[in-house]
């Protein structure tokens, strides 16, 4: 099955390199409204029935083999390979771009566009959750679908984070180490979030009992993280940075990046 907010590829759609192309430039700019993402091909049939079987394995033993071989099969049967499955995680990318221009407009001073929820004047003296609901809504507004709701607990659990690192941080006021910071676990919760919504129900179903699931799942949930922010640093290294209107562009790449780092693991 396709997930809800993949369009279906029209049949003269390219395939292969030709069809990453459009991945692979960047744009004027990061919209504050998510895009549609592009359109990817279909899914295959079973294509969960290795996944479960590994993630079963890993909830009723903890082989942190089991995992990663699950995450594995994840890209590469579940997805059809990183590639495909960073196209297929295009929303996550657009949504890391709407963030990061958000967190600039806070940082800078300026309203995102005039009316705006997120005029800094209008939320001088808010409560940190009260700012943090508001960059929510103004980044990813809700429209009804698991994907919107995934995407806006990763914005908070991303933020939530962001203020145990820096316990000083100013949210109308963010540094640019704390914007990237926040984009790079934005991008962990999220791809997180949705592969729970995948097969996650796996790992509870064949844990031994509910609290080594959760322990299971936070298990899982670390090691999106660790693969994630190791990709970022990868790409910082490589010279990629967060500048203006680039924020998607190096989602795409980081993501693509961990997707290789999972699908290196499929048997």
């Amino acid at each position: 099955m396709v997930p809800s907010w993949v369009d279906n590829p029209p049949p003269e759609a390219p395939q292969g390199d030709d069809a990453t192309a459009q991945d692979d430039t960047d744009g004027e700019g990061d919209a504050a409204k998510v895009p549609t993402p592009p359109a990817v091909p279909l899914a295959p049939d079973r294509r969960w029935l290795g996944v479960r079987r590994s993630l079963g394995d890993f909830a009723s033993s903890g082989d942190t083999g089991k995992l990663r071989t699950g995450f594995g099969r994840y890209a590469r049967d579940g997805y059809g390979g990183s590639r495909t499955a960073a196209r297929r995680m295009g929303s996550t990318a657009a949504t890391a771009g709407a963030l990061g221009s958000a967190l600039d407009a806070l940082a800078a001073g300026q309203p995102i566009e005039p009316g705006s929820p997120l005029d800094p004047a209008l939320l001088a003296g808010r409560s940190v959750d009260e700012i943090m609901d508001a960059v929510v809504e103004a980044v990813r507004p809700v429209d009804g679908t698991q994907d919107a709701e995934a995407s806006r607990a990763a914005i908070r659990d991303a933020l939530a984070e962001l203020l145990t690192r820096f316990p000083n941080a100013d949210l109308l006021g963010l540094t640019p180490e704390q914007r990237e910071f926040t984009i790079e676990r934005f991008t962990a919760h999220d791809v997180f979030r949705r592969f729970d919504l995948d097969v996650g129900q796996s790992i509870r179903e064949k844990a031994p009992n509910v609290t080594t699931g959760l322990a299971r799942l936070k298990q899982a949930r670390d090691y999106v993280k660790e693969t994630v922010a190791a990709a970022f640093r990868k790409l910082r290294e490589g010279g990629k940075a967060f500048t203006a209107g680039r924020v998607s562009a190096v989602v795409r790449d980081a993501l693509r990046e961990t997707f290789d780092v999972f699908e290196g693991y499929a048997e």
